[in-house]
Protein backbone atom coordinates (compact mmCIF):
# COMPACT_ATOMS: atom_id res chain seq x y z
CA UNK A 1 0.00 0.00 0.00
CA UNK A 2 1.34 3.63 -1.30
CA UNK A 3 2.17 6.05 2.06
CA UNK A 4 -0.56 8.66 1.07
CA UNK A 5 -3.19 5.59 1.11
CA UNK A 6 -1.72 4.59 3.87
CA UNK A 7 -2.50 8.05 5.24
CA UNK A 8 -6.01 8.10 4.42
CA UNK A 9 -6.40 5.09 5.80
CA UNK A 10 -4.77 5.93 9.31
CA UNK A 11 -7.13 8.74 9.26
CA UNK A 12 -10.28 6.63 8.71
CA UNK A 13 -9.43 4.13 11.09
CA UNK A 14 -8.98 6.30 13.64
CA UNK A 15 -12.42 8.30 12.99
CA UNK A 16 -14.11 4.76 13.00
CA UNK A 17 -12.29 4.14 16.62
CA UNK A 18 -13.33 7.41 17.81
CA UNK A 19 -17.38 6.39 17.36
CA UNK A 20 -16.27 3.22 18.60
CA UNK A 21 -14.80 4.91 21.61
CA UNK A 22 -17.67 6.92 21.72
CA UNK A 23 -20.46 4.69 22.15
CA UNK A 24 -18.59 2.36 24.53
CA UNK A 25 -18.13 5.41 26.89
CA UNK A 26 -21.94 6.05 26.79
CA UNK A 27 -22.55 3.03 28.10
CA UNK A 28 -19.91 2.34 30.48
CA UNK A 29 -19.73 5.62 31.85
CA UNK A 30 -23.98 6.01 32.89
CA UNK A 31 -23.50 2.27 33.66
CA UNK A 32 -20.27 3.37 36.67
CA UNK A 33 -23.00 6.37 37.88
CA UNK A 34 -25.40 3.65 37.99
CA UNK A 35 -23.52 1.20 40.09
CA UNK A 36 -21.67 4.30 42.38
CA UNK A 37 -24.78 6.33 43.31
CA UNK A 38 -27.66 4.14 42.90
CA UNK A 39 -29.40 6.75 40.36
CA UNK A 40 -31.10 7.13 37.43
CA UNK A 41 -31.94 10.28 37.66
CA UNK A 42 -27.55 10.81 37.74
CA UNK A 43 -27.21 8.54 34.72
CA UNK A 44 -29.67 10.63 32.30
CA UNK A 45 -27.67 13.99 34.31
CA UNK A 46 -24.23 12.07 32.78
CA UNK A 47 -25.40 11.32 29.62
CA UNK A 48 -26.59 14.79 29.25
CA UNK A 49 -22.94 16.24 30.53
CA UNK A 50 -21.33 14.21 27.73
CA UNK A 51 -23.46 14.65 24.84
CA UNK A 52 -24.58 19.04 25.04
CA UNK A 53 -20.55 19.90 25.26
CA UNK A 54 -20.22 17.67 21.87
CA UNK A 55 -22.96 19.27 20.27
CA UNK A 56 -21.75 22.77 21.38
CA UNK A 57 -17.88 22.72 20.91
CA UNK A 58 -18.04 21.87 17.16
CA UNK A 59 -19.52 24.86 16.65
CA UNK A 60 -17.74 27.41 19.22
CA UNK A 61 -14.37 26.08 18.90
CA UNK A 62 -14.38 25.19 15.17
CA UNK A 63 -12.93 28.73 14.14
CA UNK A 64 -9.69 28.02 16.99
CA UNK A 65 -9.33 24.47 15.18
CA UNK A 66 -8.68 26.65 11.65
CA UNK A 67 -6.26 28.86 13.76
CA UNK A 68 -4.25 26.22 15.48
CA UNK A 69 -4.32 23.50 12.39
CA UNK A 70 -6.50 20.65 12.22
CA UNK A 71 -3.87 17.71 12.51
CA UNK A 72 -2.64 19.38 15.46
CA UNK A 73 -6.03 19.99 16.66
CA UNK A 74 -7.16 16.36 16.25
CA UNK A 75 -4.20 14.97 17.85
CA UNK A 76 -4.39 17.31 21.01
CA UNK A 77 -7.86 16.64 21.50
CA UNK A 78 -7.56 12.61 21.30
CA UNK A 79 -4.58 12.68 23.89
CA UNK A 80 -7.14 14.86 26.40
CA UNK A 81 -9.88 12.68 25.65
CA UNK A 82 -7.50 9.71 27.27
CA UNK A 83 -6.45 11.94 29.94
CA UNK A 84 -9.94 12.76 30.94
CA UNK A 85 -10.92 9.02 30.39
CA UNK A 86 -8.27 7.95 32.91
CA UNK A 87 -9.41 10.37 35.24
CA UNK A 88 -12.54 9.33 35.22
CA UNK A 89 -11.69 5.71 35.48
CA UNK A 90 -8.93 6.26 37.85
CA UNK A 91 -11.61 8.63 39.88
CA UNK A 92 -14.47 5.99 40.42
CA UNK A 93 -15.47 7.01 44.15
CA UNK A 94 -14.87 10.72 42.97
CA UNK A 95 -17.52 13.29 44.10
CA UNK A 96 -20.36 13.33 41.41
CA UNK A 97 -19.68 16.67 40.32
CA UNK A 98 -16.25 16.27 39.68
CA UNK A 99 -17.62 13.49 37.52
CA UNK A 100 -19.94 15.13 35.79
CA UNK A 101 -17.07 17.76 34.67
CA UNK A 102 -14.72 15.52 33.72
CA UNK A 103 -17.35 13.74 30.98
CA UNK A 104 -18.17 17.48 29.80
CA UNK A 105 -14.35 18.08 28.74
CA UNK A 106 -14.52 14.33 27.18
CA UNK A 107 -17.78 15.16 25.31
CA UNK A 108 -16.16 19.09 24.47
CA UNK A 109 -12.99 17.60 22.98
CA UNK A 110 -14.52 14.64 21.31
CA UNK A 111 -17.02 16.82 19.41
CA UNK A 112 -14.02 19.26 18.26
CA UNK A 113 -11.95 16.05 17.64
CA UNK A 114 -14.60 14.53 15.02
CA UNK A 115 -15.05 17.61 13.38
CA UNK A 116 -11.39 18.16 12.33
CA UNK A 117 -10.87 14.38 11.07
CA UNK A 118 -14.02 14.78 9.02
CA UNK A 119 -12.27 18.02 7.61
CA UNK A 120 -9.07 16.22 7.18
CA UNK A 121 -10.51 13.46 4.66
CA UNK A 122 -10.97 15.16 2.10
CA UNK A 123 -7.16 16.90 1.40
CA UNK A 124 -6.10 13.14 2.18
CA UNK A 125 -8.38 11.59 -0.24
CA UNK A 126 -7.20 14.09 -2.97
CA UNK A 127 -3.64 13.54 -2.27
CA UNK A 128 -4.45 9.60 -2.02
CA UNK A 129 -6.58 9.69 -5.60
CA UNK A 130 -9.62 8.50 -3.88
CA UNK A 131 -13.42 9.88 -5.03
CA UNK A 132 -15.03 11.31 -2.03
CA UNK A 133 -18.32 9.29 -2.46
CA UNK A 134 -16.56 6.24 -2.43
CA UNK A 135 -14.65 7.99 1.01
CA UNK A 136 -18.25 8.88 2.42
CA UNK A 137 -19.90 6.36 1.69
CA UNK A 138 -17.21 3.35 2.97
CA UNK A 139 -17.02 6.03 6.13
CA UNK A 140 -21.02 6.19 6.51
CA UNK A 141 -21.21 2.46 6.61
CA UNK A 142 -17.91 1.52 9.01
CA UNK A 143 -18.87 4.33 11.54
CA UNK A 144 -22.80 3.38 11.24
CA UNK A 145 -21.31 -0.47 12.41
CA UNK A 146 -19.04 1.01 15.14
CA UNK A 147 -22.32 2.32 16.11
CA UNK A 148 -24.32 -0.66 16.11
CA UNK A 149 -21.50 -2.59 17.50
CA UNK A 150 -20.22 0.04 20.07
CA UNK A 151 -23.24 -0.14 22.36
CA UNK A 152 -23.60 -4.01 22.94
CA UNK A 153 -19.58 -4.21 22.85
CA UNK A 154 -19.75 -1.92 25.94
CA UNK A 155 -22.05 -4.06 27.62
CA UNK A 156 -19.60 -6.95 26.93
CA UNK A 157 -16.82 -5.10 28.45
CA UNK A 158 -18.86 -3.89 31.22
CA UNK A 159 -19.56 -7.88 31.97
CA UNK A 160 -15.88 -8.91 31.36
CA UNK A 161 -13.81 -6.32 32.65
CA UNK A 162 -16.35 -4.15 35.00
CA UNK A 163 -17.20 -0.33 34.04
CA UNK A 164 -13.67 0.76 35.47
CA UNK A 165 -12.18 -1.45 33.13
CA UNK A 166 -14.08 -0.70 29.94
CA UNK A 167 -13.15 3.00 30.32
CA UNK A 168 -9.23 2.04 30.87
CA UNK A 169 -9.85 0.57 27.43
CA UNK A 170 -11.88 3.42 25.90
CA UNK A 171 -8.94 5.86 27.43
CA UNK A 172 -6.70 3.38 25.04
CA UNK A 173 -8.84 3.28 22.32
CA UNK A 174 -8.39 7.06 21.96
CA UNK A 175 -4.42 6.83 22.45
CA UNK A 176 -4.39 5.08 19.57
CA UNK A 177 -6.36 7.26 17.84
CA UNK A 178 -3.85 10.08 18.65
CA UNK A 179 -0.60 7.77 17.33
CA UNK A 180 -2.25 6.67 13.96
CA UNK A 181 -2.41 10.65 13.26
CA UNK A 182 0.63 11.70 14.77
CA UNK A 183 2.65 8.85 13.27
CA UNK A 184 0.83 8.59 9.71
CA UNK A 185 -1.46 11.45 8.84
CA UNK A 186 0.21 14.07 6.98
CA UNK A 187 -2.73 15.85 4.89
CA UNK A 188 -0.94 18.91 2.16
CA UNK A 189 -0.21 22.00 3.92
CA UNK A 190 -1.72 25.07 2.76
CA UNK A 191 0.30 28.10 3.20
CA UNK A 192 -1.73 31.32 4.87
CA UNK A 193 -1.88 34.57 2.98
CA UNK A 194 -4.36 36.85 4.89
CA UNK A 195 -4.63 37.16 8.41
CA UNK A 196 -6.44 35.13 10.37
CA UNK A 197 -10.32 36.49 11.30
CA UNK A 198 -11.44 37.98 14.62
CA UNK A 199 -12.82 34.56 16.70
CA UNK A 200 -16.65 36.08 16.52
CA UNK A 201 -16.33 37.11 12.86
CA UNK A 202 -14.89 33.88 12.18
CA UNK A 203 -17.71 31.52 13.94
CA UNK A 204 -20.31 33.72 12.21
CA UNK A 205 -18.82 32.79 8.89
CA UNK A 206 -20.28 29.13 9.35
CA UNK A 207 -23.28 30.42 9.81
CA UNK A 208 -23.95 33.03 6.88
CA UNK A 209 -22.27 29.93 4.44
CA UNK A 210 -24.79 27.50 5.14
CA UNK A 211 -27.40 30.28 4.67
CA UNK A 212 -26.59 31.84 1.38
CA UNK A 213 -26.25 28.17 0.05
CA UNK A 214 -29.72 26.91 -0.04
CA UNK A 215 -29.43 23.77 -1.41
CA UNK A 216 -27.27 22.77 1.53
CA UNK A 217 -29.87 24.32 3.94
CA UNK A 218 -32.41 22.10 2.40
CA UNK A 219 -30.50 19.13 2.85
CA UNK A 220 -29.14 19.62 6.43
CA UNK A 221 -32.71 20.63 7.58
CA UNK A 222 -34.05 17.17 5.93
CA UNK A 223 -31.23 15.92 8.17
CA UNK A 224 -33.07 17.55 11.47
CA UNK A 225 -36.28 16.17 10.40
CA UNK A 226 -35.29 12.35 9.32
CA UNK A 227 -33.17 12.70 13.02
CA UNK A 228 -36.08 13.93 14.86
CA UNK A 229 -38.87 11.65 13.78
CA UNK A 230 -36.12 8.70 13.71
CA UNK A 231 -34.88 9.44 17.16
CA UNK A 232 -39.33 9.52 18.08
CA UNK A 233 -39.58 6.03 16.64
CA UNK A 234 -36.02 4.39 18.34
CA UNK A 235 -36.82 5.72 21.85
CA UNK A 236 -40.43 5.85 21.79
CA UNK A 237 -42.70 4.47 19.14
CA UNK A 238 -41.16 0.89 18.31
CA UNK A 239 -40.66 -0.26 21.95
CA UNK A 240 -44.28 0.93 22.77
CA UNK A 241 -45.16 -0.59 19.88
CA UNK A 242 -43.50 -4.01 20.56
CA UNK A 243 -45.13 -3.75 24.48
CA UNK A 244 -48.23 -2.92 23.35
CA UNK A 245 -48.96 -6.25 20.45
CA UNK A 246 -46.12 -8.50 22.23
CA UNK A 247 -45.77 -7.92 26.04
CA UNK A 248 -41.63 -8.46 25.91
CA UNK A 249 -38.83 -6.64 24.82
CA UNK A 250 -37.65 -9.68 22.84
CA UNK A 251 -39.17 -8.47 19.76
CA UNK A 252 -37.01 -5.29 20.06
CA UNK A 253 -34.21 -6.47 18.60
CA UNK A 254 -35.69 -7.79 15.35
CA UNK A 255 -37.28 -4.73 14.52
CA UNK A 256 -34.25 -2.61 14.63
CA UNK A 257 -31.98 -5.57 13.30
CA UNK A 258 -34.22 -5.67 10.33
CA UNK A 259 -33.36 -1.96 9.91
CA UNK A 260 -29.54 -1.90 10.83
CA UNK A 261 -29.53 -5.04 8.27
CA UNK A 262 -30.67 -3.15 5.70
CA UNK A 263 -29.07 -0.07 6.14
CA UNK A 264 -25.33 -2.00 5.80
CA UNK A 265 -26.35 -4.14 3.03
CA UNK A 266 -27.26 -0.42 1.10
CA UNK A 267 -23.96 0.94 2.19
CA UNK A 268 -22.34 -1.61 0.83
CA UNK A 269 -24.55 -1.39 -2.56
CA UNK A 270 -24.45 2.56 -2.63
CA UNK A 271 -20.32 2.25 -1.75
CA UNK A 272 -20.25 0.82 -5.31
CA UNK A 273 -22.87 2.56 -7.28
CA UNK A 274 -22.19 5.98 -5.54
CA UNK A 275 -20.25 7.40 -8.85
CA UNK A 276 -23.00 6.45 -11.09
CA UNK A 277 -25.93 8.41 -9.57
CA UNK A 278 -27.20 11.86 -9.42
CA UNK A 279 -26.32 13.04 -5.92
CA UNK A 280 -29.00 14.98 -5.17
CA UNK A 281 -31.66 12.77 -6.57
CA UNK A 282 -30.22 10.22 -4.64
CA UNK A 283 -30.45 12.07 -1.16
CA UNK A 284 -34.18 13.00 -1.56
CA UNK A 285 -35.21 9.38 -3.09
CA UNK A 286 -33.79 7.81 -0.16
CA UNK A 287 -34.95 10.20 2.41
CA UNK A 288 -38.39 9.79 0.79
CA UNK A 289 -38.12 5.83 0.54
CA UNK A 290 -36.46 5.29 3.67
CA UNK A 291 -38.10 7.46 6.68
CA UNK A 292 -41.99 7.70 6.30
CA UNK A 293 -42.65 4.15 5.63
CA UNK A 294 -40.92 2.54 8.59
CA UNK A 295 -44.13 4.88 10.76
CA UNK A 296 -46.45 4.19 9.06
CA UNK A 297 -46.65 -0.19 8.75
CA UNK A 298 -46.45 0.17 12.68
CA UNK A 299 -49.34 2.24 13.03
CA UNK A 300 -51.03 0.19 9.96
CA UNK A 301 -50.35 -3.57 10.99
CA UNK A 302 -49.39 -5.84 14.10
CA UNK A 303 -47.51 -8.17 12.10
CA UNK A 304 -43.95 -8.40 12.74
CA UNK A 305 -42.68 -10.36 9.63
CA UNK A 306 -44.14 -7.22 7.75
CA UNK A 307 -42.37 -4.87 10.15
CA UNK A 308 -39.43 -6.24 10.06
CA UNK A 309 -39.37 -6.53 6.01
CA UNK A 310 -40.48 -2.92 5.66
CA UNK A 311 -37.51 -1.79 8.44
CA UNK A 312 -34.85 -3.68 6.06
CA UNK A 313 -36.13 -1.92 2.66
CA UNK A 314 -36.01 1.48 4.17
CA UNK A 315 -32.52 0.52 5.79
CA UNK A 316 -31.25 -0.42 2.46
CA UNK A 317 -33.13 3.14 0.94
CA UNK A 318 -31.33 5.48 3.34
CA UNK A 319 -28.22 4.26 3.12
CA UNK A 320 -27.93 7.14 0.16
CA UNK A 321 -28.42 10.54 2.38
CA UNK A 322 -25.48 10.52 4.88
CA UNK A 323 -23.10 9.35 2.43
CA UNK A 324 -24.40 12.06 -0.04
CA UNK A 325 -24.61 14.66 2.52
CA UNK A 326 -21.06 14.27 3.32
CA UNK A 327 -19.59 14.39 -0.43
CA UNK A 328 -21.60 17.41 -0.96
CA UNK A 329 -20.39 19.84 2.13
CA UNK A 330 -16.71 18.88 0.71
CA UNK A 331 -18.00 19.96 -2.80
CA UNK A 332 -19.53 22.97 -2.01
CA UNK A 333 -17.96 24.67 0.98
CA UNK A 334 -14.85 26.48 0.79
CA UNK A 335 -11.87 24.47 2.46
CA UNK A 336 -11.02 27.31 4.64
CA UNK A 337 -14.63 27.25 5.94
CA UNK A 338 -15.47 23.63 6.05
CA UNK A 339 -14.01 23.12 9.89
CA UNK A 340 -17.06 26.05 10.93
CA UNK A 341 -19.66 24.89 8.43
CA UNK A 342 -19.11 21.33 9.50
CA UNK A 343 -19.78 22.21 13.06
CA UNK A 344 -22.80 24.12 12.37
CA UNK A 345 -24.61 21.16 9.79
CA UNK A 346 -23.43 18.74 12.54
CA UNK A 347 -25.21 20.75 15.68
CA UNK A 348 -28.26 21.28 13.43
CA UNK A 349 -28.43 17.51 13.31
CA UNK A 350 -27.33 16.07 16.30
CA UNK A 351 -30.39 18.65 18.38
CA UNK A 352 -32.70 16.81 16.41
CA UNK A 353 -31.98 13.78 18.80
CA UNK A 354 -33.09 14.88 21.75
CA UNK A 355 -36.37 16.83 20.62
CA UNK A 356 -37.65 13.71 18.68
CA UNK A 357 -37.51 11.83 21.77
CA UNK A 358 -39.53 14.39 23.88
CA UNK A 359 -42.21 14.92 20.89
CA UNK A 360 -42.18 11.21 21.15
CA UNK A 361 -43.46 11.01 24.38
CA UNK A 362 -45.77 13.98 24.31
CA UNK A 363 -47.52 13.11 21.20
CA UNK A 364 -48.27 9.46 22.84
CA UNK A 365 -49.19 11.26 25.62
CA UNK A 366 -51.47 13.64 23.82
CA UNK A 367 -53.33 11.19 21.25
CA UNK A 368 -52.20 7.54 21.78
CA UNK A 369 -49.43 5.62 20.46
CA UNK A 370 -51.05 4.87 16.86
CA UNK A 371 -52.46 8.03 16.39
CA UNK A 372 -49.32 9.46 17.23
CA UNK A 373 -47.17 6.93 15.08
CA UNK A 374 -49.54 7.83 11.98
CA UNK A 375 -49.49 11.37 12.12
CA UNK A 376 -45.97 11.30 12.78
CA UNK A 377 -45.50 9.32 9.56
CA UNK A 378 -47.50 11.60 7.73
CA UNK A 379 -45.43 14.30 8.55
CA UNK A 380 -42.49 12.62 7.52
CA UNK A 381 -43.96 11.21 4.12
CA UNK A 382 -44.99 15.37 3.22
CA UNK A 383 -41.37 16.39 4.55
CA UNK A 384 -39.44 14.11 2.58
CA UNK A 385 -41.92 13.78 -0.55
CA UNK A 386 -42.29 17.71 -1.46
CA UNK A 387 -39.09 18.30 -2.20
CA UNK A 388 -39.05 15.03 -4.70
CA UNK A 389 -42.19 16.50 -6.39
CA UNK A 390 -40.87 20.33 -6.26
CA UNK A 391 -37.43 19.25 -7.58
CA UNK A 392 -39.51 16.97 -10.45
CA UNK A 393 -41.93 19.80 -11.40
CA UNK A 394 -38.42 22.36 -12.04
CA UNK A 395 -36.93 19.83 -14.35
CA UNK A 396 -36.81 20.92 -17.58
CA UNK A 397 -39.52 19.13 -20.19
CA UNK A 398 -37.42 17.13 -22.65
CA UNK A 399 -37.27 18.72 -26.17
CA UNK A 400 -39.36 16.50 -28.74
CA UNK A 401 -37.19 15.40 -31.51
CA UNK A 402 -37.77 17.54 -34.95
CA UNK A 403 -38.44 20.57 -33.17
CA UNK A 404 -37.11 23.59 -34.25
Amino acid sequence: MSGRRAGLLALFSADVISVLGNRVSMVAIPWLVLQTTGSAAKMGLIAGAEMLPYVISGVVAAPLADRFGLRRTSILTDVGSTLAMVAIAAGRDAPFLRLVVLVAIAGTLRGLGDRVKHVMLKPMAEVAGVRMIRVTSAYEGFTKGATLIGAPLGGLMILWFGANGAIWIDAVSFAVCAGLIATLVRPPVVPRTEVPEPYLKALRGGFTYLRTDRLLLGMITMIFVLNVLNQASTAVYVPLWVNEVFGSPAELGVVFGGFAAGALLGNVVFTFLAPKLPRVPAFFLGAALGASPRLLVLGLTDRLWLVVLVSFACGVAMASVNPVMGVMLYERVPAALQTRVFGVTGAIAFIGIPIGGVLAGWSVAWRGLRPAILTAGVVLLVATVLPVALRLRRAPAPVEEGAA
